[in-house]
């Protein structure tokens, strides 16, 4: 098998204006990255500084270095003055993520760096000019956009569709809010705890907008993330036990077991059902977690308070 260093490496452009770019390195070669247009990578943006980061490959290693710029280099969401990188880093500068990887297209490989600037440009003018910055989430999970933007202190409104569609306000990259379309009834912790776990779609961050909500997240975003990472885990270890969404649920009759010895949680859950009837009503309109809701439904069948109705 070919080596990393034999293959190549490349800087794959995968959000910003410029999407869908690549950027060879070349073995023993230093490139500058700013907005200067006399630089190896030119990037014209207002949030990169005219001389912001050098990059370089030797030995097949590849090291990244902060050059005191304005707004900062982050790496899978850390900000660093310097970093050595491996493939599938994520690497943030202005609004553009740049991920590094192995195998270099043949449309750039013999092209110096005029002419890969220029080509930059041109996928650049050939994307629309609304939102901030784009991307899809199977190239950038919504965890990891989350950690990037809360370590750069972004301001905005990370909206993500694809089945469904979802929004994430953000102060100074702090989330503040959090909704999905057509599910009013979900808290806003809800609702990010359900974002965090989609996996496809597109996501662009838009200017923020002034706007007041009736209840505001509080608390770090990474301590919010950490809060909905652990649920899903727990949520996805629940799921073999949980019956489909549509399924109906029924209290058993005769109902033996002793409702004394529920929790208030467990009894909140028992309630929804019988107001609610299916599984997927009863997640969406209880203001417990989805993982709270599972454990709770989990332990209500398997000691037959609960059963599915046929």
């Amino acid at each position: 098998m070919a080596s990393s260093h034999a293959q190549g490496f490349a800087l794959k452009f995968i959000s910003g204006k410029y999407q869908g770019g690549e950027f060879p390195l070349r073995p023993d070669k230093e490139v500058v990255i700013g907005r200067s247009s006399d630089l190896d990578m030119v990037l014209v943006e207002d949030m990169v500084s005219r001389k912001h980061a050098k990059i370089s490959l030797s030995q097949g290693k590849v090291t990244l270095e902060d050059l005191g710029s304005t707004n900062g280099t982050f790496v899978n969401g850390e900000k660093i003055k310097q970093a050595r990188l491996k493939q599938g880093d994520r690497i943030l500068i202005g609004t553009s993520i740049l991920k590094l990887v192995t195998g270099v297209s043949s449309r750039t490989r013999d092209m110096d760096a005029r002419q890969i600037n220029e080509q930059l440009e041109e996928v650049a003018a050939s994307k629309p000019t609304s939102g901030v910055m784009s991307g899809r989430i199977e190239e950038v999970p919504v965890p990891d956009l989350l950690q990037l933007f809360a370590t750069s202190k972004k301001n905005g409104i990370l909206s993500i569709a694809g089945e469904l569609e979802g929004r994430i306000h953000m102060r100074q990259g702090k989330v503040v809010f959090a909704a999905i379309e057509g599910a009013p009834q979900l808290g806003p912790r809800k609702a990010f705890f359900r974002i965090i776990a989609w996996e496809t779609g597109r996501f662009v961050l838009d200017q923020a907008t002034p706007e007041k909500f009736p209840e505001e997240l509080s608390g770090p975003t990474e301590a919010l993330l950490m809060e909905g990472l652990r649920q899903l885990d727990e949520l996805r270890r629940l799921q073999p036990d949980l019956p489909p969404l549509l399924a109906t649920l029924a209290l058993s009759q005769p109902l033996d077991s002793p409702l004394r010895g529920l929790t208030g949680e467990q009894l909140d859950v028992l309630q929804a059902v019988f107001n609610h009837g299916n599984v997927g009503a009863v997640l969406d309109l209880s203001p417990l977690t989805d993982r709270d809701i599972a454990e709770a439904l989990t332990y209500l069948l398997k000691h037959d308070y609960l059963r599915v109705a046929s």
